[in-house]
């Protein structure tokens, strides 16, 4: 069986890597793990293409109406006055026209419907007048106006679609007007979701002394469904080695992606680091980011391990910036950074530690001279809070070490990362 990944593709030799280089890194290293299937386009929404679609004929393939009207040469039209025209047909959408139009005729038409030989121009019916079995035109109407041309939205052989597309709602319905039912896409990526330790309980159990609720298992199945993911839940794994191992063993082998949070320090209770390291490789990436500066990144054959910081808002703010360019590559998919849109600042931060980038809790209100940013006011990473309330992320780059109020900045939408 041909690997799909290099070994040690996450081996880098920074001692602390740079926002841009460890995506880089990611998108450079890594190749598309997950197979490709054929599914009814009813489930393409939202599947990674994994074929070319090209076009088989025009869209649309005739000319016709925009409009309910009537259909007739804009050669007929009177050019400083009104136009008087005879019905002589009727084309129904659905129906070929009878006939073709001569000099001087016209044609009741609905929207959609075929253009007859001879007509070139419609008229909306709130727009004429009639006289007996004829119309009046006003003057100021257009020859060629309110009609379709065959191939006006797509030509017969133009490419459509590229593999790697991740197909929104008005890409099926693009695909869907060529006549295609069926379409090849991506399988989606199959994650292990593993959370460990003794003081991690799963919601509906009662907590002892020390123990939390596993929040990040919830925040993470979220996530990886807008990464297009299929989670299997793998529970909470107890801080015994033979357990770890086992679980570890078994999501090597039916999963695409083992993801984790916590549990990868060297803490003496910790084994996820030393079971990835011997069933396979695993790197610590120092990053020069907050939140979120230790990241575990490894594999196991084919299988990528992904260790996320414990604290919520890290394990967030990482897996928005460098697991989902992880996935979109491993799945086949492209991807574009997502976009920053530069804001002044509504608040003043005296202090910032330079050679790092930050990415704060943050939202935009109308201010007196338009738009600024508002920051969430405390910065410690296991406050969902903060999440809740904030409706992006604003970037403070590497050299900045101080911020004024009215300082651009650079914000990130959630909805940038497919987060409403």
């Amino acid at each position: 069986m041909t690997r799909k990944l290099l070994d040690d593709c996450f081996l880098h030799d920074k001692e602390r890597m740079r926002h841009d280089d460890a995506v880089a890194l990611i998108l450079e290293r890594l190749s598309p793990v997950a197979g490709v299937e054929t599914v009814e386009l009813s489930q393409a929404h939202g599947r990674v293409l994994a074929q070319t679609i090209t076009s088989p004929r025009n869209i649309p393939a005739f000319k016709n109406a925009a409009v309910d009207g009537y259909a007739f040469a804009g050669s007929d039209l009177v050019a400083d006055g009104a136009t008087r025209l005879d019905v002589v047909m009727r084309v129904a959408t659905g129906h070929s026209p009878d006939g073709a139009l001569k000099p001087g005729q016209a044609a009741r038409i609905f929207t959609g419907a075929v253009m007859p030989e001879g007509a070139d121009t419609c008229v909306m019916q709130e727009d004429t007048t009639l006289d007996g079995d004829a119309i009046v035109i006003p003057k100021g109407l257009k020859p060629g106006a309110n009609t379709r041309k065959a191939g006006e939205d797509v030509k017969a052989g133009e490419c459509m679609l590229q593999p790697g597309e991740r197909l929104r709602a008005q890409d099926v319905a693009a695909i869907a007007s060529t006549g295609c039912d069926l379409v090849e896409v991506r399988q989606p990526l199959k994650v292990a979701l593993i959370s460990t330790g003794d003081e991690v309980v799963r919601p509906g159990n009662p907590l002892g002394d020390g123990q939390v609720y596993d929040s990040n298992h919830h925040l993470l199945r979220g996530l990886l469904r807008t990464a297009g993911a299929e989670v299997v839940d793998y529970g909470v794994i107890a801080d015994r080695r033979e357990d770890v191992e086992s679980a570890v063993t078994r999501a090597a082998l039916e999963c695409n992606v083992i993801l984790t949070t916590g549990g990868a320090s060297r803490g003496e209770a910790d084994f996820i680091v030393e079971t990835i390291q011997k069933l396979g490789s695993l790197h610590a990436w120092q990053l020069a980011v907050k939140p979120g500066r230790p990241l575990a990144m490894g594999q196991v054959g084919d299988c990528v391990f992904f260790g996320l910081p414990g604290n919520p808002v890290a394990a967030f703010v990482t897996f928005l910036l460098y697991a989902q360019p992880m996935f979109a590559r491993l799945q086949g998919a492209s991807w574009q950074p997502p976009q920053r849109y530069p804001l002044p600042a509504g608040f003043e931060i005296a202090k910032k530690k330079t050679d790092r980038r930050e990415f704060w809790r943050g939202w935009v209100e109308n201010g007196a001279s338009g738009p600024v940013l508002r920051k969430f006011e405390r910065d410690g990473s296991g406050l969902i809070s903060g999440l809740r309330q904030a409706t992006g992320l604003i970037e403070v780059p590497e050299e900045a070490s101080s911020v004024a109020e009215g300082d651009l900045l650079g914000f990130i939408p959630f909805s940038e990362f497919g987060i409403n």
